[in-house]
């Protein structure tokens, strides 16, 4: 297993390599909340031939205009001022920040209201990221599309210490995931995390600016896509911390039935990404994991042009941490196969009470 761990980078070239690393000094499955939904509309006079749902956060902004970008370039009839418009919907995730996620819900905390929407046609496309997104898609919804993935990796951001390694015991390190904090604790227990860290990208660097805690990790694709990568202090190997299934990636979703909408979303996807999201997926609906669980999971094109998968579930103080790997062809059929098998072999190995310690 250590061998594979550490030839996990080399086999994907494709992951992009560190940039040097500023100073440090520098500046589930459990019952859903019901919330009813806000939707905010970008003022317009014409009428638009598409409304993408969205939700309100300055990452989830970006994403969806990057998604109107790529329609407007690729479709004429798009690329009038006014065709798109984008709808912005508070989720249930979005509204309740003083809870831990596992305490109000599992899937579909980020989802619901903008899958209601898209249902009760006040939106066309819904745009959301993947690892968001529950495994089990609403009825008559469809997801044709995954945008190029960004970077999957972790960033760790600290004013006081240049990595994880360089904390004094007793460092507070602020968090929403079990994925990262048992991850952490499994390679650094003297460390202590804070497992209720939560806000946005700028809130929670706020927080950690204002002395709340000493450091935090952030998805690195969120941060590239802010244009904030002057932030990370250093960022974080797929060795040392496994990132989550689907980060980095976005989909687009749109009615069933709309097959005008669903051309024209299919039209943006990209396969080699498509197709390493179904890997993932498909190894967490086999765990059934929740915001309770943690689990990671990556797929990845190798040197041979295979795919490379690696998954990790954990428990929550992150005193066992059981992975696995799977190389196999670069073809959905095989990758959602891999997916499966890697699950029920870490099902299988973790026993029933795994998830309680």
């Amino acid at each position: 297993m250590n061998t594979l761990s550490s030839t996990l980078h080399s086999a994907c070239p494709l992951l992009p390599r560190p940039p040097a690393p500023p100073s440090p000094s520098s500046k589930c499955h459990t019952r859903l909340h019901r919330v009813k939904a806000s939707i905010a509309v970008e003022p317009q006079t014409k009428v638009a031939l598409i409304r993408i749902g969205t939700r309100g956060s300055p990452l989830a902004l970006a994403q969806a205009h990057e998604t109107r970008d790529k329609l407007m370039a690729s479709h004429p009839d798009l690329a009038e001022e006014g065709a798109i418009q984008i709808v912005i919907i508070k989720t249930t995730g979005d509204k309740i920040l003083s809870q831990p996620l596992a305490d109000i819900g599992g899937k579909g905390l980020f989802t619901k209201e903008i899958d209601e929407a898209l249902l009760n046609s006040e939106i066309d496309i819904a745009v959301h990221s993947m690892k968001d997104v529950p495994t089990y898609l609403p009825d008559k919804t469809i997801l044709p599309c995954n945008l190029p993935r960004e970077d999957v990796r972790d960033a760790f951001i600290s004013l006081s210490a240049s990595s994880l390694a360089d904390l004094p015991p007793g460092s507070v390190i602020g968090t929403a995931s079990l994925r990262r904090k048992s991850q952490i604790l499994h390679r650094y227990p003297s460390l202590n995390v804070q497992e209720n860290f939560r806000g946005n990208v700028q809130t929670r660097l706020r927080k950690l600016s204002d002395g709340v805690v000493q450091a935090t990790l952030l998805a690195l694709a969120g941060l590239k896509r802010l244009s904030m990568t002057e932030n990370v202090t250093s960022i974080l190997s797929i060795e040392d911390m496994l990132p989550a299934v689907a980060q980095g990636a976005i989909g687009i979703a749109c009615r069933s039935n709309d097959d005008k909408m669903a051309e024209y979303i299919a039209s943006l996807n990209h396969d080699e990404t498509r197709l390493a999201v179904v890997c993932e997926r498909a190894f967490l609906q086999t765990l059934d994991g929740s915001c309770r669980t943690p689990i990671a999971g990556y797929a990845c094109r190798n040197e041979d042009g295979n795919c490379l998968f690696r998954g990790l579930v954990a428990s929550p103080d992150g005193t066992s941490v059981l992975e696995t790997t799977r190389v196999g062809p670069y073809a959905v059929e095989d990758m959602i196969e891999m997916g499966k098998d890697a699950g029920k072999e870490l099902l299988s190995r973790a026993g029933p009470n795994f998830f309680s310690s």
